[in-house]
């Protein structure tokens, strides 16, 4: 048991390496200007993705509304993840691949941030999400994994999570958006 423990926390590390090299944390800094923009222009955060995916978008904007580390005011920021009714009624009505593009098209305005969570980069309800995002303004970020699939294509500014493996890209998307929600909560409130 000690050997697949082991196995499992250098295969963690090696994601970790490979993803906060130099260029991600770029990456990572130009998210935060991005939704640093939006914030200071009235503007708001729209997050979307599937699975554990669902459950960093809820995480992460709880974090803005909430807070992270400091107190101070509420920043505005939507999981589309969360919403039983609004979720099942677009996936009765329309397809499940629209769940998240006709929130962005309702809620969304130009400079606004759409970040989309996808670990294969593939997931058609996201890059939707991406497309109508384009359309109307926002800008668009996607956390992806493995090579990024079309999200990767598709989005202005992308963070690549460097492994395969699904747990550990998920583990690094949340340890990047963690950074990005401190990040972006001392710029505008530590004194």
């Amino acid at each position: 048991m000690r050997d697949s423990f082991s196995s499992i926390i250098q295969h963690h590390r090696d994601a970790v390496e490979k993803s906060f090299s130099p260029d991600q944390l770029k990456v990572l800094e130009t998210v935060a200007e991005a939704i640093l923009k939006a914030f200071r222009n009235g503007g708001k955060l729209l997050l979307c993705g599937n699975g554990g995916s669902a459950a960093d978008c809820q995480h992460i904007a709880a974090e803005f509304i909430a807070r992270f580390m400091l107190e101070r005011k509420s920043l505005p920021a939507i999981a589309l993840t969360t919403d039983t009714s609004i979720l099942t009624a677009l996936a009765n009505d329309y397809s499940y691949d629209r769940v998240f593009s006709r929130q962005v098209e309702g809620l969304g305005a130009p400079g606004d941030v759409l970040i989309g969570l996808s670990t294969s980069g593939n997931s058609k309800n996201v890059l939707e999400a991406v497309h109508t995002a384009k359309a109307q303004g926002l800008v668009t970020v996607g956390f992806t994994g493995g090579t990024g699939g079309e999200l990767a294509k598709l989005c202005d500014i992308v963070f690549f999570a460097r492994t395969p493996m699904t747990p550990h890209i998920q583990e690094i998307h949340i340890t990047s958006l963690h950074a990005v929600s401190e990040v972006v909560e001392k710029i505008l409130f530590a004194s």
